[in-house]
């Protein structure tokens, strides 16, 4: 199993990026929120984007801070998600608070969103 965030996998289309927000739906599991669509024109399995809201860090130096432990979160974590998806995904995982939360905090939290999130879509 590679443990890697490779260029494909980066949401980067505004078009989906505009879809994902207009007629996406989300799950969260405190103080995170996964919103997600299904993506059929990406040949890639999933496309995640990271979001640390301007309103709660102020100084883009901890927002990038938090985008960083998210990534790395979703990198170690992410073949819980693949191993389960039949349909491509375009996901947006957003950090909701002004608490800052240590990497095993935001780790377990991110796990217990993609199970979340596989309870939903799976049904």
């Amino acid at each position: 199993m590679k443990f890697n965030y490779p260029k494909s996998e980066k949401l980067k289309s505004k078009n989906t990026i505009d879809l994902l927000f207009s007629e996406g739906k989300s799950v969260a599991k405190y103080p995170l929120r996964l919103v997600y669509v299904e993506n059929p024109n990406s040949e890639e399995k999933l496309q995640i984007g990271f979001s640390v809201s301007k309103r709660y860090f102020k100084k883009a130096v901890d927002r990038n801070h938090f985008k960083r432990l998210l990534r790395e979160a979703y990198r170690l974590n992410k073949h819980s998600l693949l191993e389960n998806l039949d349909k491509p995904y375009a996901m947006m995982l957003l950090y909701q608070t002004k608490e800052q939360l240590s990497f095993g905090e935001i780790q377990e939290k991110t796990i217990a969103l993609f199970e979340k999130f596989q309870k939903e879509v799976i049904k």
